[in-house]
């Protein structure tokens, strides 16, 4: 039998590098390469482990795409509740993340489009004319730094003239 805590380290470990094969983690540690194999199967199958994924950092491939975080407030009522809200919103394809959150608002949607205008209109036209939406608050993404731990930038060298008294 083998331990949760050698599985949670499966997941780590996949979780870090998704292309890592089970010979590998079996080898980092010290487990069978069928027993590797299964706890990964098992969690596959149970929904635990939901999709492989790649970072990729599409401002230095040369793409250009528009991020957008929309604080939405909404108006719950007997037949309608946050999960029915959230499950509504997640079904739209430009939505990237939609998360219940602690605060002023009740929902962070993270959005994806072509342009400035493309997310314009998706608020307008799709999440705004949800009959529960109270209002909106959205910040359009400048630059990213960091993402799923992974740095999207090379240390550059300063630039910046150096002032002499």
């Amino acid at each position: 039998m083998i331990s949760l805590s050698r599985e949670i380290e499966i997941l780590k470990i996949l979780e870090n590098n998704s292309r890592i094969s089970s010979n590998e983690i079996a080898e980092m540690l010290n487990m069978d390469v069928q027993e590797v194999e299964d706890i990964i199967k098992k969690y596959e199958d149970d929904g635990v482990i939901l999709k492989y994924k790649t970072l990729i950092n599409w401002e230095k491939a040369g793409v250009e795409e528009v991020y957008a975080i929309i604080d939405v407030r909404v108006n719950l009522s007997r037949e309608k509740g946050y999960d029915d809200i959230a499950k509504r919103i997640a079904k739209f394809p430009e939505v990237h993340a939609v998360r219940l959150v602690s605060g002023e608002y009740d929902f962070q949607v993270v959005v994806k489009g072509k342009s400035l205008k493309d997310i314009s209109f998706f608020i307008a036209e799709k999440i705004s004319t949800i009959p529960e939406v109270r209002d909106t608050n959205t910040h359009f993404l400048l630059r990213t730094y960091k993402e799923e731990g992974a740095l999207l930038f090379e240390d550059e060298e300063d630039r910046r003239l150096a002032i002499v008294p």
